[in-house]
């Protein structure tokens, strides 16, 4: 558990989340905070542990400035938050398979003819996937890990808004970022809120799930 961790409570995280869309401004999230936050939110699952998203946390006075007109509709989340955190797929996130398999190993998480299958099955995969379907995969991935930063946010007792309104195709060149390898997601603004969410409907078990 992160020392900074507020609540364990699953109960309280999941259920007590609201999207929060005014911040104390004042209140800042050190380095080392956010870092945590983001190692926790990197533990969410991804297709063969190929960890395909990146992130920009933005918290600077210039960064924000740079940001808000991007970000259309949601300019107050962006002003008045701690950061927000802009979540990306890294299209060429499979030149990192050998690091992963190899440190895999190096920490006695994998035997050396685990990763030595892996890397035999899993690299001409990765050397032929379309770069539509890669895209598909690397988007789910990413939707793991953008909802798992926000629930970390939470146990940190922090609150947290998901923005997908603002200028996509702009967005990684103003923080120079190469646009074709790095695919925007989200935008995720983080921050002590000054004004509580509120609840939402949602519908019911019986018509979103069935059993066969």
């Amino acid at each position: 558990m992160s020392k900074f961790q507020t609540t364990n409570d699953f109960k309280e995280i999941t259920y007590g989340r609201r999207s929060v869309k005014e911040y104390d401004p004042e209140v800042k999230i050190s380095k080392e905070e956010m870092t945590a936050i983001i190692e926790g939110a990197t533990r969410a699952p991804s297709s063969v542990n190929m960890q395909p998203w990146r992130f920009i946390v933005i918290e600077s006075k210039e960064g924000k400035e740079k940001l808000a007109p991007l970000a259309k509709f949601n300019q107050t989340q962006v002003l008045t938050s701690s950061a927000v955190v802009a979540v990306f797929v890294d299209m060429e996130n499979a030149s990192y398979m050998d690091e992963i398999f190899s440190k895999s190993v190096e920490h006695g998480y994998l035997p050396q003819e685990t990763k030595d299958m892996a890397m035999s099955t899993y690299k001409p995969y990765y050397d032929t996937i379309s770069a539509a379907d890669l895209r598909d995969v690397n988007f789910v991935d990413a939707g793991l890990v953008s909802m798992q930063l926000m629930l970390v946010a939470r146990a940190h007792g922090y609150d947290t808004n998901a923005i997908g309104g603002y200028e996509k195709a702009k967005i990684a060149e103003a923080f120079d970022l190469d646009k074709d390898r790095y695919q925007p997601i989200m935008l995720i603004s983080i921050g002590k809120g000054t004004k509580k969410g509120y609840p939402s409907y949602r519908l019911p078990v019986e018509t979103v799930a069935t059993w066969k």
